[in-house]
């Protein structure tokens, strides 16, 4: 019997007598980066109407909070896309895509924090979240 083994950044899971590449939702940067956007999803019901109100004109951009959606599903989003390209250049495109999502996405949370948008509760959340290992994650994903 043949097995095929496919190893990517040095990743890779055991099963039975294959090995095998972890996958993306497995990995702990992955995890941390849809924890974030998912409490910014979660808290956006929460916030004033003017952060949740969209502009009325098309093209004049969002408010933050349609801002801060964005960035922080973006985060995940170009983790998951760089992950499933093949060639160390298009990962290392994908991962600095996602890092600069990720310090977006600080840029508005510093700005609802200003602003009294969100609690000094909630402030400490996000920051416990973002102070850990997504950076970290990111910058050891690069080649």
């Amino acid at each position: 019997m043949v097995s095929l083994f496919v190893a990517v950044h040095g990743l890779k899971l055991e099963i039975g007598n294959q090995e095998k590449m972890k996958r993306v939702y497995e990995l702990d940067v992955y995890k941390l980066a849809e924890e974030l956007s998912d409490m910014v999803w979660q808290d956006f019901d929460r916030w004033n109407k003017k952060v949740q109100t969209r502009l009325p004109t098309p093209g004049t951009g969002d408010t933050i909070g349609y801002q801060i959606i964005r960035s922080s599903d973006s985060i995940a989003a170009n983790i998951a896309e760089g992950y499933g390209r093949y060639t160390p250049a298009d990962r290392k495109k994908f991962y600095l895509y996602s890092r600069g999502s990720f310090e977006q996405t600080k840029s508005w949370l510093r700005k609802l924090i200003r602003r009294k948008v969100l609690s000094e509760s909630d402030a400490t959340e996000y920051k416990a979240i973002t102070v850990t290992n997504i950076i970290k994650g990111l910058s050891s994903s690069l080649p």
